[in-house]
């Protein structure tokens, strides 16, 4: 027996070594448990099926019994329902080996079920930040007997939260947590590779970073690079993705990434027409039709599973043989996630199979595995300035407390910013509207927010992203999923045909008023759409990446003979969009355009700060900007002179203003800046004015 498993509770080594049948642990699990075991805060990285769950789980249950921990004292928090599903009956198994019981609250859960964890609190609880929040906020949860026992909170696939607002709700919620139980709470963040660890760290300890002893524990491993077999095909449709799908690997099981539910549900139908076992999982398919696909899948062989990336983090779909991903994933951090779910059986090697469906997906999928070659991997940040979630916050804080002293607020998030005294122009406003209301030197919950957030006691305040509208699809009685209403509303010539769960439907019957769509089964011919709103485009790293591949650079991956001859005629086409000299603005009659390669957000911001340079329009893609028709080279360099002194936050569509949620317990003016904020690069607009630009004029 090693030393460090030593150090572990003797009934858990014995199960460890008897049951599991492991002779030591993972590195990481080794490298972990003193840290943990200490009390510290923590990020613990490892590739997917790197052990993480264990690592921080088999430490806290041995101070849990060293320690003597009673009631509640654990929280494990995960980014979604099924990944919690999936983690219960592991955790349950680890607990159960020392007497300790398990279990598990999220929107699906029976009220029964949550009565009865109310009345019996287990030793671990598995939940969601929004059902923390909904338990905070209930008047049916008496907070200090629940939490007070209360000593650690497990945060699983942290940089899934960090990366968006559902962060900020986090940590949030993490604070008011720490107020009830009167004490620190350690923090152990689970986490796949990412770019900036010790920041990210010290987010997630939020206002305890300068006063908690922290680790990151990431155990050196061999190279990403030179692991795994990859490989770069272009097929032209999703028609020949499906042909290559079907005759590729055959008696294998492969899980396959698509960018988008409407391209899950294209491929799907095209691979069941070629006669494969094929099964669907994305967002807007119903839960159990979900976790048909996905239960059938693991115990099927010869099959295919085609998904978006919500299959990426850790849901276990049993023993993969191959990942297969369309076109490419936004980031290199997600494309190790993915490939983390193949080469788990000993004598297996990773591996991951790109389809590239158009030249510019090429072109994007070529440049994500340049970056991943180089060993880059994006930093993990929180978007800026959330405005709107201090504002949830305020809300979700006069329904928690009842009344809350107007001077004393701040105190709830320990100050933490953006939760501090910077917000009262936030709670300002909430008064002014009507959100919050003032007596004497108490606030309270308004009849405004009751108005708008009122509905099944304030449920809809718990979540702090908006979904968009979507209508239920009913066969009978069995729901399939949910689909885009702009299907539903423009006009069809003969039946109207929509495609859900890789099948084609007939709507029979529309019912306005609940948004359900009613539908029997059709031969072919169905349609998906779903609307995505929010801020999107690549980034400065990959479009540079991009630049660099039409510049002749190629990713250290194998390229198939088509893959190699589209890229060459990509390069011959474009060779006027990139020079190694620097940057280009090309003139081809009034078509003048900047090729930045510079990424969505930093060319918004360019194209703001340069709007008298700009076209009509102010067109702009993550590669170029257009410029106006008559723009010479003097008026270039007076326009660009001090641009680098004047940048400033791109302009904001007053319309995008409904993506943001809670958007109307803000000031517009503060809406818009939030938004303006995340849509901005001033970085890397800087540095891409001060490199050099030449003119190129076509002949024709």
């Amino acid at each position: 027996m090693t030393e460090t498993l030593s150090r572990l509770h003797p009934a858990l080594v014995h199960h460890i070594v008897n049951t599991l049948g492991w002779r030591s642990l993972r590195p990481l699990q080794e490298q972990a448990v003193e840290p943990v075991l200490g009390g510290q805060d923590a990020l613990l990285l490892a590739p997917t099926a790197g052990g993480k769950t264990e690592a921080a789980c088999f430490p806290l249950l041995t101070a849990m019994e060293e320690q003597r921990w009673d009631g509640l004292s654990v929280l494990y928090v995960c980014p979604l329902k099924a990944l919690l599903n999936n983690l219960l009956p592991r955790l349950e198994n680890y607990a159960g080996w020392l007497g300790r019981r398990v279990a598990i609250w999220h929107g699906d859960v029976t009220p029964s079920a949550r009565q009865r964890i109310l009345r019996d609190p287990p030793d671990i609880l598995l939940t969601t930040p929004e059902s923390l929040e909904a338990m905070l906020v209930s008047t049916k949860v008496e907070h200090p007997a629940l939490f007070a026992g209360l000593r650690a909170i497990v945060v699983d696939e942290v940089h899934a939260f960090a990366g968006d607002d559902r962060g900020w709700h986090l940590l949030a919620v993490l604070e008011r947590l720490t107020n009830v139980t009167g004490r620190a709470i350690q923090r152990i963040g689970l986490s796949a590779t990412v770019g900036n660890p010790a920041e990210l760290l010290g987010w997630l300890q939020g206002a305890g970073r300068d006063a908690r002893p922290s680790s990151v524990v990431a155990p050196l491993a061999p190279s990403t690079v030179s692991q795994g077999d990859i490989e770069l095909d272009y097929v032209g449709s999703v028609e020949n993705a499906a042909v290559v799908i079907s005759k590729l690997h055959q008696g294998e099981k492969r899980l396959v990434f698509c960018d988008s539910r409407k391209l899950v549900e294209e491929l799907g139908a095209a691979l069941r027409a070629h006669g494969v076992t094929t099964f669907l999982s994305h967002a807007s398919l119903s839960l159990d039709e979900r976790r048909e696909a996905e239960q059938a899948f693991a115990e099927a062989r010869d099959c295919v599973i085609v998904s978006t990336s919500t299959l990426e983090l850790g849901i276990d779909v049993g023993d993969l043989d191959r990942v297969i991903q369309i076109n490419a994933p936004a980031t290199v951090a997600s494309f190790l996630q993915r490939l983390g779910r193949t080469g788990r059986r000993p004598g297996s090697t990773r591996n991951c199979l790109f389809l590239a469906i158009g030249e510019d997906d090429l072109l994007w999928a070529a440049a994500l595995l340049l970056l991943w070659g180089r060993g880059f991997v994006e930093p993990v940040t929180a978007p800026p300035e959330p405005r709107h979630i201090v504002a949830q916050q305020i809300l979700a804080l006069c329904l928690q407390e009842h009344r809350v002293g107007d001077a004393l607020w701040p105190q709830a998030w320990n100050g933490l910013a953006p939760f501090d005294r910077s917000a009262e122009p936030v709670v300002r406003h909430l008064i002014e509207c009507g959100f919050v209301e003032r007596d004497g030197p108490m606030l309270f919950i308004g009849p405004e927010a009751e108005r708008r957030f009122g509905h099944r006691h304030f449920m809809d305040m718990t979540a702090v992203f908006t979904a968009p509208p979507q209508f239920t699809v009913l066969e009978g009685r069995r729901e399939i999923g949910r689909t885009d209403p702009a299907l539903l509303t423009e006009r069809v010539d003969g039946p109207r045909l929509l495609l859900l769960g890789g099948r084609s439907w007939k709507v029979t019957w529309i019912d306005w008023k609940r948004r359900r769509c009613f539908v029997e089964a059709a031969k072919d011919g169905g349609r998906a759409r779903w609307l995505t709103p929010g801020i999107g485009g690549a980034s400065f790293n990959l479009s540079r990446a991009a630049r660099d591949v039409l510049l002749g650079e190629d990713p250290p991956v194998d390229l198939t003979h088509r893959a190699q001859r589209v890229l060459a005629e990509l390069r011959e086409d474009r060779s006027r969009a990139a020079h190694p000299g620097g940057l280009v603005i090309t003139t081809q009659g009034m078509d003048v355009r900047w090729w930045t390669w510079a990424g969505f957000r930093a060319n918004a911001t360019l194209t703001a700060t340069l709007s008298g340079l700009t076209d009509e329009k102010q067109s702009f893609t993550d590669s170029s900007i257009r410029l106006r028709g008559d723009l010479t080279r003097e008026m270039w360099r007076s326009g660009t002179a001090d641009a680098i002194e004047r940048l400033c936050l791109p302009d904001v569509d007053e319309r995008a203003l409904a993506g943001l949620k809670f958007n109307e317990a803000l000031p517009e003016r503060l809406a818009v800046a939030t938004l303006a904020a995340r849509l901005a690069n001033l970085d890397a607009a800087a540095k891409v004015i001060k490199e050099p630009t030449r003119f190129l004029v076509s002949d024709g």
